[in-house]
Order: C-alpha cells, then structure tokens, then sequence
C-alpha cells in the first residue's frame, strides 16, 4: 500500500482578519506591549513609523490598531503582492479593520533608497534573524519567508541609514537571546519580549 505523501507546506498569506493577528489585536494589551513601548507609542504620543522591512505586515497592523500612521516598505515583489491582498481582504471587512488598514500604507522597493524620501519619527527594522544555534526545525512560515525574501545581508547598511534619517528613534527588532550586529552603534536601551527583544537608538 502507497502512503500518501504529507504536505509539509501551505501557501503563505498575509492574514489580518483571523488567526494569530485577530487575537493579537483583541488580547494583545494595547499600548503597553513591548513593540508599542519600544517605538514611542505612550499617552498622549503617536509617532510617524516607518517599518523598513514589512514582511507579513504584522507588527505594522499592530502599531496601526494603536493609532499610529505606518508606512510599510518591501522590496520582494512576492511579499508585496501578498501584503496588498491581504490589506485588501481586511479592507473588506469594514469597521475597525477597514480603520486599522487606513492608518497602513505601503511602498514597494528599498528601503535604502525610500528613507531618505520620508520623515520618519521611528523607524521599525526587523530584518531576517540569524539561524537559531538549536537544532529545532524553525517554523515553517519564517521558513517560507526565508525563501522569498532571502537573508537581509545589507541589514548592517539599512541600520545606519536609518540612523541618519530617523527623527527620534530607531528600533532593531531581534531574537532576545541573539548577538547584537557588529557594525553599527551600542542602542540606547533594550525593551524585552518573552522571545524578541527591541534595540531601541535614540537619535536627534
């Protein structure tokens, strides 16, 4: 008897209506998150951010659904095509979604030529993080992720880009217990997730 072969992949979708976002934005603890508190979102503040490495969007609705207006920038043509069906399907919805997507708006290039354009209060970088020292099969979507948006090398040279053009902060999302990256100054302060950590640089 032919066993029939396991799927071992979905396709990748950007989902801002369900799932871990849906619960995200219902249970997530509004402005006292870590990523809320590392990009300056405090009473009475809502920066301009600019999320230099969008990637499924998430940390952007996030931000979106606590006021602040985000630009997203993404250079895969696969991950952008996904990111505007995805905004378009939570568009749909109506609402508070409908609101939340209004707050977002996206650029399709580099990050690295689009910055300089834009007067960014914060900018969120969230480059591809570096293999996990664990043997543990990592995650399947960031496995899907890795294979259309590749490894980030220029990460080092978008840090200080962004350094230069940031109005008030830049935040480096990164795996908690991960190195920091060589090539760039000590943050200003660290604000720690149960598994992320946010290097924040103060500038200006």
């Amino acid at each position: 008897m032919n066993k029939i072969p396991r799927r071992d992949t979905e396709e990748l979708r950007v989902d801002f209506v369900s799932g871990a976002v849906a619960h995200r934005l219902r249970f997530g603890g509004g402005r006292g998150q870590a990523l809320a508190k590392a990009m300056g979102l405090r009473a009475g503040k809502t920066p301009m951010i600019v999320d230099a490495t969008a990637g499924l969007g998430r940390d952007s609705f996030l931000l979106a659904s606590l006021g602040a207006q985000v630009i997203m920038i993404e250079r895969s043509e696969k991950m952008h095509s996904l990111l505007v069906r995805g905004m378009d399907r939570a568009a749909r919805e109506g609402g508070n979604l409908r609101e939340i997507i209004g707050r977002m708006s996206l650029l399709k290039g580099d990050a690295k030529d689009l910055l300089p354009e834009l007067s960014a209060e914060a900018i969120l970088i969230d480059p591809m993080h570096p293999p996990r020292k664990t043997s543990a099969l990592v995650k399947l979507e960031l496995r899907q992720i890795r294979e259309i948006v590749g490894t980030d090398d220029d990460a080092v040279d978008l840090m200080r880009l962004a350094l230069e053009n940031a109005r008030n902060r830049v935040v480096l999302k990164w795996p908690a217990k991960a190195d920091p990256i060589e090539g760039i100054r000590l943050c200003s302060h660290q604000i720690f997730g149960k598994t992320t950590r946010y290097d924040v640089f103060m500038v200006g």
